[in-house]
């Protein structure tokens, strides 16, 4: 990133998510000492503070197949227009989360300045469900395919234009829990999908070589969505949706070290932190150790 300067935002939402608690994952992750790590490894750093979000009590949840619709378009045009001024600004977006619906406003954002984005997906799940095809009606679940253009108008076109990427420079690293819609959806368009029984045969370094590799080529950014769902539950318990058997905290601190290597995000969220179901605040500690990673930091 050669120390370019950052811009936290805070998003505080659990209007796309089934449990209670992760709006409550921006505190959180500020409370962890982000900024003071951020700080440490030579970054000039700023918080914007949060985006202002209804509670689910206060508002109508709508349709059942998707849950709370009008307020997660409401909230996520709001979070685009704030990170498009600070990457507008020439400044790095870190966006601390909140459920993962918060994705489709990152990425709006941040597309309107890179028409032709890499990403990476560090999940366990795919998030690419849509209304017809979701089990539970949560928007969290749908936020890649809103992203490549795929589901309701509303969540689609924030921002004014869709697709936002490409599938065929997003990659999914981590997925064991798959919908069979998002199965379908991921063969119908050729996403890249490293699961949990890849990354057990041939190693995080090589499922991150060609990761890398995909989202780096012939694009002009990339951003990291990292879920803390994606790493196994013993290592981040303070999550809505946790899947035993996930990636090892020392395997999620390599791929991002090699992302740092690589020199090629130019944007990042880290999401879903539920300090309710969490211990001693343990799984916001992880997320601001894999941020260290992520900006540089090495043992040596």
């Amino acid at each position: 990133m050669n120390q370019k300067p950052i811009s936290i935002v805070g998003m505080p939402s659990d209007l796309g998510q089934g449990r209670r608690g992760v709006d409550m994952g921006p505190s959180a992750i500020r409370y962890a000492s982000a900024q003071s790590l951020i700080k440490r490894l030579g970054y000039e750093v700023e918080d914007l503070g949060d985006i202002a979000i209804p509670s689910p009590e206060s508002i109508d949840m709508g349709s059942s197949s998707l849950k709370y619709l009008s307020a997660i378009k409401q909230v996520n045009e709001q979070l685009a227009g704030v990170v498009s001024d600070v990457v507008e600004r020439g400044r790095f977006p870190l966006v601390l989360g909140g459920d993962h619906s918060m994705a489709i406003g990152t990425i709006a954002g941040i597309a309107k300045h890179h028409k032709n984005m890499g990403v990476i997906w560090f999940d366990a799940h795919g998030d690419l469900n849509t209304g017809e095809t979701s089990p539970s009606g949560n928007i969290h679940g749908m936020s890649l395919a809103v992203s490549l253009g795929i589901g309701h108008p509303d969540l689609v076109n924030i921002g004014g234009f869709a697709p936002k990427i490409n599938p065929e420079k997003t990659v999914i690293v981590g997925a064991r829990e798959l919908d069979l819609g998002e199965r379908e959806l991921i063969k119908n368009l050729g996403i890249k999908v490293y699961s949990m029984h890849d990354i057990d045969r041939i190693g995080m370094a090589q499922v991150m070589e060609e990761a890398i590799s995909i989202v780096s080529q012939d694009t002009d950014g990339v951003h990291l969505s990292l879920d803390l769902d994606g790493l196994d539950p013993k290592d981040a318990p303070g999550v809505g949706t946790p899947v035993p058997g996930g990636i090892s905290y020392r395997e999620s601190h390599l791929a991002l070290e090699m992302l740092a290597e690589a020199n090629i995000l130019t944007s990042a969220e880290f999401v879903e932190v539920n300090p309710i179901l969490d211990r001693e605040n343990q799984t916001a500690k992880v997320a601001v150790a894999l941020m260290g990673s992520m900006l540089g930091q090495t043992v040596i």
